[in-house]
């Protein structure tokens, strides 16, 4: 063998014995890269973070990646926000979710300057996860964001499909049925009290359920009132920033992409992303169409047109899918039935803890209205103190906490100097707002006359109405309207006929304290359960209760009716009937799967 080819072969033995080391060190110099980038873009994207926070309102000094998430505490955020915006002294803070700054307004007067004012750029949502894309996300009015022409125009489709239905012009329509309702749960109340919570369950939901699909809820013991209630419920939960999951996928968005059978996607339920809701709503409103096509003319005649058959006659000129028709009806089921139950809960527990403020208004009501019959609205001219008891509901604990739905500018924008960007998440705290001092002196007592003209705790507020319970600006509750025509006369029908005393224990006979902070933690806040008294005021009040609430019963007879249909239920049922399973396609409209 030559001396070059020694060499050669040489050479070769000695890169062949090299070769683990080379490949060794290539994965290293690969993972020490992958290693330098990584640090590179957190160094980047945390200095973004930085400059971000040196521009907008003051808040908690964010973490790398996760922001001020794990800080949160677990229950009622919103008044772990009205405490930093005292601590900063500022009407805005910013904290961040994640690597994404929110802006809590917990001012009365910023909320009007920012969403009122502007509410042309305000109008929008941001980037939701949980309730948007993984929930309802562009088919329903709620959850739509605004970012072209398009999205906008789709979204006024939406808001004119709801305002025919519930909007100022429409609801003076349902005032019968409301009226009727509510004196059922006066008579309800006098036959059973202690299930006052169900009745009022039973009331809302009926309501609701008449405008939407033309049948009345009879009784609490309806499935679908505890299934519905107890959806929206849901929905409110995942509406509340927090750091366990689901809700810590708006931290993690990333995590969303996963199949849906891993563990953080639990609460959130399957048929959820199988738009399975959508299509048990859109399922009630066709069977509600054959129902109204099946009455007589007479009977036709004699009720309000179900929203299901107008909303079926009108959407055919947008040529909507299933899923964005069914998201109008169900969004005003859902949320009507649970707003405005809680609403009603909370004026029960108001009246136990502030029996003072109670017996004022019945004092107006018996120089006003008298024994033998109920309140009516065409009362509410000559009952200012009635007026403002009801004002005082709403503010005092108002049902929608932190305001709806986040809004997000579609460009961006400043407030007093500070810069709130393009996209961001940016929220009302209610709470706040409402529990002001400057507004609302000594603000957790239930005190009616701050509302009244020369009482010494009347303040200024942006507004006529004295509360912003409803949101703000272009995406306030579609319902608003509906909901204070009913909270009016349903609160002024209980306090005329009803006296709400704290419950007795039986084996002290002492009085049984309420806790006029014990609330859920949803977006759509309760009392807690508690025990009270609701009793009669007089006999003669006790005749006229049971004489209207009979009466009422009969004139509702046009609206009974029966759904064969439980949300609970409905897969299994759909399956047994048809031997498929009902989902949406991309489009958004029912298709029909075989199960494996």
């Amino acid at each position: 063998m030559s001396p070059s080819n020694q060499l050669q072969e040489r050479l070769n033995l000695l890169t062949w014995g090299l070769q683990p080391i080379i490949t060794k060190l290539d994965i290293t110099n690969v993972f020490l890269a992958v290693i330098a980038i990584a640090a590179t873009a957190l160094v980047a994207d945390y200095a973004r973070m930085l400059y971000l926070r040196s521009r907008m309102p003051p808040g908690p000094f964010p973490w790398p990646i996760i922001g001020n998430t794990f800080s949160l505490p677990k229950n009622k955020p919103w008044i772990h926000f009205e405490a930093l915006s005292k601590r900063y002294n500022t009407p805005l803070i910013t904290f961040w979710i994640g690597r994404n700054p929110t802006l809590w307004i917990n001012d009365a007067w910023a909320a009007q300057e920012i969403f009122e004012k502007k509410a042309q750029i305000y109008a929008s949502r941001p980037r939701m996860v949980v309730f948007g894309e993984l929930g309802s996300g562009q088919s329903s009015l709620v959850t739509m964001r605004l970012l072209n022409n398009a999205d906008r125009e789709h979204w006024r489709i939406h808001r004119k499909l709801m305002h025919i239905g519930v909007g100022v012009q429409s609801v003076r329509g349902y005032r019968a049925i409301q009226n009727n309702e509510s004196k059922i749960v006066a008579l309800d109340f006098l036959r059973a009290p202690y299930e006052y919570v169900k009745h009022l369950e039973r009331y809302a939901t009926s309501v609701v359920s008449i405008i939407a699909f033309g049948r009345r809820v009879a009784s609490y013991n309806d499935p679908i009132i505890t299934e519905v209630i107890a959806l929206m419920q849901l929905a409110a939960d995942l509406n509340v920033p927090g750091k366990s999951f689901p809700m810590l996928l708006e931290t993690f968005p990333i995590l969303a992409k996963f199949p849906r059978f891993m563990p953080w996607f639990k609460g959130l339920g399957v048929r959820r992303q199988k738009g399975g809701g959508h299509f048990f709503f859109q399922t009630l409103a066709e069977e509600a169409c054959q129902q109204y096509d099946a009455k007589s003319p007479s009977e036709q005649a004699s009720m309000p047109t179900p929203y299901a058959k107008i909303l079926a006659t009108e959407a055919q000129k947008y040529n909507l899918p299933d899923a964005e028709l069914s998201s109008l009806t169900g969004n005003l089921f859902g949320a009507g039935a649970d707003t405005s139950s809680s609403t009603l809960v909370t004026f029960v527990l108001a009246c136990v803890a502030f029996p003072d403020a109670m017996r004022k208004a019945q004092q107006e009501l018996d120089r006003v209205i008298g024994p033998d019959r109920s309140p009516h609205w065409d009362d509410a001219p000559n009952l200012p103190y009635i007026n403002a008891f009801v004002k005082e509901v709403l503010r005092w604990r108002s049902v929608a906490i932190i305001g709806g739905q986040p809004h997000s500018p579609t460009q961006d924008d400043y407030y007093n100097g500070w810069y709130i960007p393009k996209g961001c998440w940016i929220q009302g705290n209610v709470w706040a707002i409402h529990h002001h001092e400057r507004e609302f002196p000594d603000p957790d007592r239930f005190y009616p006359d701050r509302y009244l003209e020369g009482n010494e705790y009347k303040r200024p507020f942006p507004g006529e109405r004295g509360y912003m319970t409803f949101g703000w600006g272009r995406r306030v509750c579609s319902g608003q309207a509906l909901a204070e025509q009913g909270t009016w006369v349903t609160v002024a029908r209980l306090l005329w006929g009803f006296e709400f005393k704290k419950a007795v224990d039986e084996k002290t006979g002492e009085e049984i304290d309420v806790d006029i902070f014990a609330f859920t933690n949803g977006l759509n806040m309760r009392p807690v359960p508690f025990r009270c008294q609701i009793l009669p005021r007089s006999d003669e009040i006790r005749e006229a209760i049971v004489r209207e609430g009979e009466q009422a019963l009969r004139d509702l007879k046009v609206h009974e009716g029966e759904t064969k249909y439980r949300m609970s239920t409905f897969y299994q049922q759909m399956k047994k009937e048809v031997g498929h399973e009902p989902v949406l396609d991309e489009k958004g409209d029912v298709k029909i799967v075989k199960v494996k």
